[in-house]
């Protein structure tokens, strides 16, 4: 997929904080927080989101009445005249739902188009599924999130079980795996530094958290909830998961809840809404992949290709990469398959360490992205994850 005319107006993306699951938004419904935390990035930036000409949502985990998508969250961000797609493709429904709006840019069907990701993964659906066939009318039952994490229908594996395949193939040791846990645990306190300045560039923040009702406030949500210290002496305390495995808890990261969102728009409205005119953000490309059954992050690396040769540059033409990385094995097989050092890539922190709420990780590492080529100047910037089915997608965007 190549694009041409998609633009994300600069300053126009945010996300919220990510907070361990069961921490202190566990009780909140995903895409009603998701519509709060946009009408504080909208307030902020003076948007009015009546100018809206479409919404793309994406989301993983099912929410009441989250049934009615898209049309329903646009009426809570005060846009009740628009409609679109609700999306999900596991941890690249962020890239899809960017791709999915700027399809829609690139068709001319619209100028400004948000593309919004939320999800929670505490307090998961339990689900009941009817069947008259089963033992005296009994029926089969799934809960939606940790029995999925559990087992892949067509690989009938679970989700570790993916990274311990291709640590083993790949022959990725504890070691490998803990080294670059570290430097990711170091490049995250990067976007902490001076009161969090950089994550202050895009983050939501402070948000007051109120109960069920909506009416009694418990908290004030300040940044990043629930992430444990890591050290090098900590890490080797711990046992593998999986017996004679080498990924421990401290190698991957953890479920969370959040949202983020970002405008999608054709070059003149992006650079209308921008807040700074003279920064132009343009998608260029999209590439997806799927690894053989069982190896999910294999994916990864083709995927990226895929939209490396899409937007016609390769990875050295590359100014700044971030990467969905559900276990250090990840990284590790990308860095050693495209020549990369492990401090290279994933600057100011990645899903490894503040979480991952699936839906809206792969959106808030894009938002990242963006913000360091600004920081650098500009350049080409390449985003990349995995995801449930042994998938994989990948993006490119140019800052200039």
């Amino acid at each position: 997929m190549h694009f041409e005319k998609s633009y994300l107006p600069y300053g126009l993306a945010w996300s919220s904080p990510f907070v361990r699951w069961q921490g202190s938004i566990a009780h909140l419904h995903s895409m009603r927080f998701a519509a709060q935390v946009a009408q504080k990035a909208f307030e902020s930036r003076g948007f009015d989101p009546a100018s809206l000409e479409a919404l793309h949502l994406g989301m993983t985990v099912p929410q009441k009445s989250s049934f009615y998508g898209a049309p329903w969250m646009a009426a809570l961000l005060g846009a009740p005249g628009i409609t679109g797609p609700q999306l999900n493709q596991a941890c690249a429904t962020s890239a899809r739902v960017l791709v999915s709006a700027a399809l829609e840019v690139e068709s001319g069907g619209a100028r400004t188009v948000l593309a919004l990701a939320a999800d929670r993964c505490s307090n998961g659906p339990h689900l009941y599924y009817p069947n008259p066939q089963g033992m005296g009318g009994t029926g089969e039952h799934e809960d939606w999130v940790v029995d999925n994490f559990q087992r892949d229908p067509h690989a009938l594996n679970a989700m570790i079980e993916t990274a311990e395949n291709v640590a083993r193939e790949a022959g990725i040791d504890r070691a490998a795996q803990e080294e670059l846990t570290l430097i990711r645990v170091a490049q995250y306190q990067e976007a902490l530094a001076n009161e969090r300045a950089f994550q202050k560039r895009y983050m939501v923040a402070p948000l007051p958290i109120f109960d069920a009702s909506g009416r009694k406030q418990l908290a004030t949500l300040e940044g990043d909830e629930g992430l444990h210290p890591t050290t090098k002496e900590g890490l080797a305390k711990l046992k593998p998961v999986m017996p004679n495995g080498t990924v421990t808890f401290g190698c991957q990261t953890h479920p969370a809840d959040g949202n983020a969102g970002a405008l999608v728009c054709d070059r003149e409205r992006a650079q209308e809404l921008a807040k700074d005119p003279k920064v132009s953000v343009r998608l260029v490309s999209g590439g997806s992949a799927r690894a053989k059954k069982g190896f999910m992050a294999m994916a990864v690396v083709p995927a990226a290709q895929a939209a490396l040769k899409q937007a016609g540059i390769g990875i050295r033409d590359v100014a700044a990469i971030k990467t969905h990385n559900p276990f250090a094995v990840n990284d590790v097989y990308f860095a050693r398959e495209l020549g990369l050092d492990f401090d290279k890539f994933n600057r100011f922190g990645s899903p490894l360490i503040y979480g991952h709420p699936q839906g809206p990780t792969g959106l808030r590492a894009t938002i990242e992205l963006v913000e360091e080529l600004v920081m650098k100047g500009g350049g080409y910037g390449l985003f990349a994850g995995c995801a449930a089915g042994d998938t994989a997608m990948a993006l490119v965007v140019r800052v200039g």
